[in-house]
């Protein structure tokens, strides 16, 4: 049986190891506290991915490499440049594809959705991280050294992601009480699924097509916040959401005292005009649908597994 080392137990890397175990895989699921789903066929393994030496022992003999893994958000300029070196590095060392799990951060600001042709234009630190990253991939990649692809997602929701709304809005509109969001409440906001990443990520390693390109997790039609609240509410027979727009200066105020939400100003721009995702290559290429949106949000009224 192929064997795939898969970094990170997020949303997306747990179910990331699950599709690939259920389709047969065995799965070696790499974190620092050795967590993931229990599966006769992921070994959970507790390791530095950021220590190169000992991921190439682990990913020797693996058709492919997965990079589900990002450090928290205040800690991204000092871990993620020397795990993302030391990931490259392993793929190069030993052969397996890379698979890279990426964001929409690289482009920038932009007034139309975004396509993967889009040049990268970051305007934020963590946006150039990622530019980074996936430059240093694709060189490598052109250079022969390496097959890689990178595929994106916006904003996640779903099991076990992590977001704005799903940190922020949601366990407040299920508790029936005000949310204060970092986002303006009625503009379009593109929400991809974390199980929808997985199989983009999944079918894009079995497909000669994908290598040395970007491509966009499938995502459903953009909503507002203030849709996306109300449909979570609807669906968990909560009452109607009360949502506040949490300005932008009350937010610098917070990121006084939050190492996390100081990193939140500069990606704003993201939550106060329209940002959409055009999934619509991927959607044609590899046949894939991204998963209807009521079936996702009723992820997020359960207990995360």
């Amino acid at each position: 049986m192929p064997l795939s080392v898969v970094i990170g137990a997020g949303g997306t890397g747990i179910a990331t190891a699950t599709l690939l175990a259920e389709s047969g895989h065995e799965v070696r699921l790499v974190t620092r506290s050795g967590s993931g789903p229990e599966h006769p066929r992921i070994e959970r393994v507790t390791a530095d991915a950021a220590d190169a030496g000992r991921l190439i022992e682990l990913t020797s003999g693996a058709d492919t490499l997965f990079n589900c893994a990002a450090p928290p958000y205040h800690r991204w300029r000092k871990e993620f440049p020397p795990l993302a070196k030391s990931l490259l590095t392993t793929a190069e060392a030993t052969g397996a594809g890379y698979v890279m799990l990426g964001n929409i951060y690289a482009y920038g600001p932009v007034d139309r959705p975004m396509t993967e042709d889009m040049p990268l234009a970051p305007s934020s630190a963590k946006g150039r991280i990622r530019a980074e990253m996936w430059e240093d991939a694709l060189d490598a990649h052109r250079a022969g050294r390496v097959r890689v692809t990178e595929v994106r997602a916006s904003d996640f929701i779903g099991n076990g992601a992590q977001s704005v709304f799903t940190l922020t809005a949601a366990p407040k509109v299920l508790a029936g009480k005000q949310a204060m969001v970092p986002a303006a409440l009625d503009l379009p906001h593109s929400w991809t699924a974390t199980g929808d990443a997985a199989r983009a990520l999944v079918a894009v390693s079995r497909d000669e097509r994908a290598w040395g390109q970007v491509w966009h997790v499938p995502t459903n039609q953009a909503v507002s916040v203030r849709e996306l609240a109300t449909r979570l509410a609807s669906l968990a027979a909560a009452p109607v959401p009360k949502l506040r727009s949490l300005p932008a200066w009350l937010l610098k105020t917070a990121g006084l005292t939050s190492p996390m939400i100081r990193e939140l100003p500069e990606m704003q721009y993201q939550f106060r005009r329209p940002f959409i995702l055009d999934s619509s290559l991927t959607e044609h290429t590899f046949d894939l649908k991204p998963t209807p949106l009521d079936e996702i949000l009723l992820e997020n009224t359960q207990p995360t597994r």
